[in-house]
Parts: C-alpha cells; structure tokens; sequence
C-alpha cells in the first residue's frame, strides 16, 4: 500500500511538528473566585505563600477598581535570573491579574514559562530544570482557584519568543532604551526612588528588586497618568492582559534601561494588528519620556 500510505504521510508530519514545536501562551486563565475581588486576592496570595512565594506589591492599573496585579516572586528564580546579566532580573517578578465582573473575579496570570523564554533566551537551557520547576509550583498553587488552566492571548514557540520582534526593523529585547548612566549605582537607586517617591509623572512604584551585591535594581512602575498612561492605552488594546503590568526600569551597574515600548508591548499582546498598534502609537514615546524624567537627578 505504498509503505502504508507513506507512513501514514510521516505520522502526520511528526504531529505537525511537534505540535507546531509545543507553543506557548502568554497567559493562562485559571477560572472565577466567588465573592469579592478582596476574596481573590486573599485566596491568590495564600497559594503563592503555601508554595514558598513572597508578595512583592500590587495595584490597580488605570486605577480602576475592577482591575488589579499582584506581583510575586521566589529566592530561586531571583537566584537564577541575576545570572543571565543581560536584564535577566526582569525576569524575577511575575504576575497575576484580577478582573472583577458582578459578583465573581476572573483570576489569570502571566505565563512564567513565556516570560522566561523571552527575557532569559538560550540561557533557559542552562537553567531548565530549576525554571520548570517554578513554572509547575506557580500552576499547581494556582490550580486551587481553579481548574480551566486554559492559555490564551496568543502563542509562540521558545525560538521565536527568544528572537522577538514585532515587525522588520522593530526592536528585540537586545534593543533597550537608554535612560541615564549614574556615577555610581546607589546614585541611580537613590534617584529613581526620590522620583518615584514624589509621584513624577503620575508614576506609582509597585514593586522593587534590589540586589546590592550584584549591582541590580528592578523597579516595577504603574503609569497611571490620565491622558497618557494606563487608562489611555489598556482598553484599546485588551484589559484581560492586565498581568503585562507593571512596567519595569531596570537599573545595571551605573546604567538605567527599559525594554523598548514596541517590543515589551507587542510581546505582551502577540495578537495585535498593526492598526491597533497604531492607536497607540504614542505609548512607548510617552513611557520613554515618563521613565526618563524618573531618572532625572
């Protein structure tokens, strides 16, 4: 029979390759929590702690109280990240997202595994298995409030996720924005602290991660500035995504970066069109001024 129809057309094409070499989603919906959104997070923050997380910080972007983020991490993946020295600790905090809608919360979160392969690269083979395990203590803590564990938001494979970019001559991770060169680490800690201190910008620090002996700093950022920041651009471009946020600037030695707005942005919504992108057009002009000016001594 024509070597069994050709192997059965090589076992269906190596089951479309590896099912299309196992993609990823961004994110992953876990299902409702009943009650109060106050419930949630009671029950969210539980699990996390039950599985050796620490509560970094939350808020609610836009400053909607339907909307909130809490974001957390562990020693071991903070461990790990600080020794990819390309911006890798910006891969140490993850998220979680709660939308309220009536008398339930739709509870998801930013798929680690995602972020790990965008932010860490080919040094996720380096560090595969203590990652993994991380990713599954995060599915299986949250698998408490629920069982859909459905992705969504779109999918990519680790190759094209560790060579993002959104369109030819778009920015990869490897293409941060500049903010400030300090004289001197604590210069650049103390100053970005001050700013955000102060509210520059219509800012809010969410979140901090500073590792003095590495000479790192991450400083997670709610924009939540009327015309220009989260309000502007979140319900264009999809609010059930809220666990994108908050921005980062992450401070390297004596040097301040932020990942470019056309890739951390794309990235964190795979499936927008270009004329969605366009409705925005003016957000990562208005985060790189915003992060600027929160580096200004």
């Amino acid at each position: 029979m024509k070597n069994s129809t050709a192997f059965q057309f090589l076992f269906l094409m190596l089951i479309s390759v590896a099912l299309r070499a196992q993609e990823i989603s961004p994110y992953i919906f876990v299902g409702e929590v009943e009650g109060s959104q106050e419930i949630a997070e009671e029950k969210v923050t539980k699990a996390l702690q039950n599985a050796g997380f620490e509560i970094l910080g939350d808020y609610r972007p836009e400053n909607n109280q339907t909307l909130k983020v809490i974001v957390y991490s562990r020693k071991d993946l903070q461990d790990i990240t600080l020794k990819v020295t390309d911006r890798g600790a910006l891969a140490a905090a993850l998220k979680i997202g709660l939308k309220s809608d009536g008398p339930s919360t739709k509870v998801s979160y930013l798929n680690p595994e995602y972020l790990f392969q965008a932010y860490l690269r080919d040094s996720y083979d380096s560090h595969k298995q203590g990652l993994q395990r991380i990713e599954s203590d995060v599915k299986n803590a949250l698998s408490q409030l629920g069982d859909l564990n459905e992705g969504f938001g779109g999918a990519m494979t680790a190759e094209d996720l560790r060579e993002y970019h959104y369109k030819i001559m778009m920015p990869y991770f490897t293409d941060p924005v500049e903010l400030k060169d300090f004289d001197s680490f604590e210069q650049g800690v103390a100053t970005i602290e001050k700013n955000l201190k102060s509210g520059k910008g219509s800012t809010k620090l969410v979140y901090k991660l500073i590792f003095e002996d590495k000479n790192v700093a991450v400083f997670g950022i709610g924009y939540l500035d009327e015309e220009k920041g989260e309000k502007q651009f979140l319900p264009i471009i999809g609010e059930e995504h809220l666990s994108a946020l908050p921005y980062e600037i992450i401070l390297s030695g004596k040097r301040a970066t932020m990942l470019h707005g056309r890739y951390r942005i794309a990235l964190h919504w795979p499936e927008l069109t270009m004329g969605t992108f366009m409705k925005i057009r003016s957000t990562p002009g208005d985060f790189k001024e915003t992060f600027k000016a929160l580096c200004e001594l």
